[in-house]
């Protein structure tokens, strides 16, 4: 027997419907056969095609295919040369990546707050916290949505510093017209299986500086070059290759990148569909007085990746999490994106505080991820939106 819906009566679902799931068809299975069956499972020709489509797709002129948008944080940060003694501003309403590749460098991550209407990070926010250890911005187009790249790359050039845009969520995003991945110094993409594309896992680094690229490429593959321009010697043969720098196995897979090759085919009907649903929630959702939607700037073309519904509490008798429970016992399972940063143990331990970032803390307070991915149908979307309508009526003030 099913649980009974905290709003009372019967849920509107029999069966559950998750905030995220990545859509495969035949021709993702067939291209994952196709590498199976070819003579590189890694290190192969797959990786060069990658990259080719993803510059093809995005304008840049270069890309480095790596393991996870982790794993292209960190080497971006590594290329822009971010180390000891140095800060690097970025937002708290992110995944820990966005701060913690800062980390691995040996620098200070700096949280900067947001705009409480878009989510984004806030430049006027960013302007305030530059000193003169700033090194980089990493800004995070979060849930989608472009941040506002002019003001930014303004900052950014008024005071010297490099802007790294962590795009996770943002592949098929345009900002004035302009791919996301080819505006910022660096832009780092992730195709974990609840993104817009997949492969799996994976990420990649896209980047218009050939300089910077060189640094990228070595940081992914151990920083081992096997161009004689750049060894301290002639090779002994053929075989011959140097470690020039201190870099990481951060390889994507050829299987990894015969898939997301496949899914990029699909991504503007994918992002289509996604736009679709955020559409039919905002019109759903804006005529409620208990919750309010995020607002979007008019420069962002957006590939929506995740639906951010904000409840306002002083409309309603329960919290956050009482309407996240109802939630789930009208069996819509949501998430909450994200927990700031700096509330973790591990950012405590190094001194940070609550209080840094009033808007983005409030935020936290009040957000629900609702269901969000291509293969929602029309009925899936109409359910999510009577579970929210239900509970917004039964427990408004």
């Amino acid at each position: 027997m099913e649980k009974p819906a905290v709003a009372g009566g019967t849920p509107v679902r029999d069966t559950k419907i998750f905030y995220g799931h990545q859509y495969l068809d035949e021709a993702d299975y067939q291209a994952v056969l196709e590498v199976l069956k070819s003579d590189y499972l890694t290190c192969g020709p797959k990786i060069a095609e990658l990259e080719q489509k993803l510059c093809a797709l995005t304008g840049a002129k270069y890309a480095v295919a790596v393991s996870s948008d982790t794993a292209a944080l960190h080497i971006a940060c590594l290329a822009a040369g971010i180390g000891e003694g140095d800060e690097v501003i970025t937002t708290p309403i992110t995944f820990a990546a966005s701060a913690n590749c800062v980390l691995y460098c040996g620098a200070r991550p700096v949280f900067a707050d947001i705009d409480d209407r878009t989510y984004n990070i806030d430049p006027e926010s960013v302007r305030a916290h530059v000193t003169p250890r700033t090194k980089a911005v990493i800004a995070v187009d979060y849930t989608g949505q472009s941040v506002r790249l002019d003001e930014l790359r303004e900052i950014c050039r008024a005071h010297g510093l490099l802007l790294i845009t962590d795009s996770a969520h943002s592949c098929g995003t345009k900002y004035k017209g302009r791919p996301v991945g080819s505006v910022a110094d660096m832009t780092t993409f992730s195709f974990h299986p609840v993104k817009t594309v997949t492969a799996g896992e994976g990420g990649a680094v896209l980047t218009n500086d050939p300089a910077l690229y060189e640094r990228l490429s070595l940081f992914r593959t151990h920083g081992i070059t096997r161009d004689p321009k750049r060894m301290s010697r002639e090779p002994d043969g053929p075989w011959y290759y140097e470690m020039v720098d201190l870099g990481y196995n951060y390889r994507m897979t050829d299987i990894q990148a015969g898939l997301l090759i496949s899914q990029l085919d699909k991504l503007d009907r994918f992002v289509r569909r996604r736009r679709e649903i955020v559409n039919r929630y905002d019109d759903a959702f804006s005529r409620l007085p208990q919750v309010r939607v995020q607002e979007e700037i008019p420069e962002s073309d957006t590939a929506r990746h995740l639906y951010i519904l904000r409840i306002r509490p002083e409309r309603l008798s329960i919290d956050r999490r009482q309407f996240f429970e109802a939630l789930a016992a009208e069996n819509i399972c949501c998430n909450v994106h994200y927990i700031p940063v700096y509330y973790f143990p591990q950012y405590q331990r190094l001194g940070y505080r609550r209080g840094l970032c009033p808007k983005a803390e409030k935020l936290y307070e009040e957000i629900i991820t609702l269901p969000l991915y291509y293969g929602m149908s029309d009925r899936d979307v109409e359910d999510v939106i009577a579970a929210v309508e239900k509970i917004a009526a039964y427990y408004a003030v």
